[in-house]
């Protein structure tokens, strides 16, 4: 028996503003690299082929006509809504360097380093800190629906 799939369905604001903050940076470092390519400042650039391709992963987006309905009616993370045809977005992943994607996460390792390091000096919530004064370990869950895989 297959089980429906649980999809984040709208974009989390709070999470959309991280990732623009974080990925800006490395976007805007290869934009020169994007023009050395041939590659021409158009509605699917670099900015837009990011949030696509991370849209399709974190909303699980099962493909490239409901990634074009999605930017249409919404636009994905830091992108305005925006018309584009199903062929035009097609054709723009199938042309589009995966070596570009590498650079901008290239980019952000040192980065997502120095935030993983960090992780631990950030203070508990008291809710966690009392919790701890009374309990050995605690568990902490999210409430997503877990699912075997």
């Amino acid at each position: 028996m297959l089980r429906k799939r649980w999809r984040p369905m709208a974009e989390d604001e709070v999470i959309a503003n991280q990732l623009e903050a974080l990925l800006t940076p490395a976007i805007t470092a290869q934009e020169n690299y994007y023009r050395q390519l041939g590659l021409r400042d158009r509605i699917l650039n670099l900015p837009l082929m990011v949030a696509a391709v991370l849209t399709l992963l974190w909303r699980d987006v099962a493909g490239v006509r409901e990634l074009t309905r999605i930017l249409a009616r919404e636009g994905f993370l830091w992108c305005n809504p925006t018309k584009v045809s199903q062929q035009a977005v097609s054709t723009r992943f199938l042309t589009f360097p995966a070596e570009l994607l590498e650079r901008v996460l290239k980019d952000l390792l040192p980065d997502l380093k120095s935030n993983w390091q960090k992780r631990t000096e950030r203070p508990l919530p008291e809710s966690v800190q009392f919790t701890l004064s009374k309990f050995e370990k605690i568990w902490i869950i999210d409430s997503s629906t877990l699912e075997d895989v």
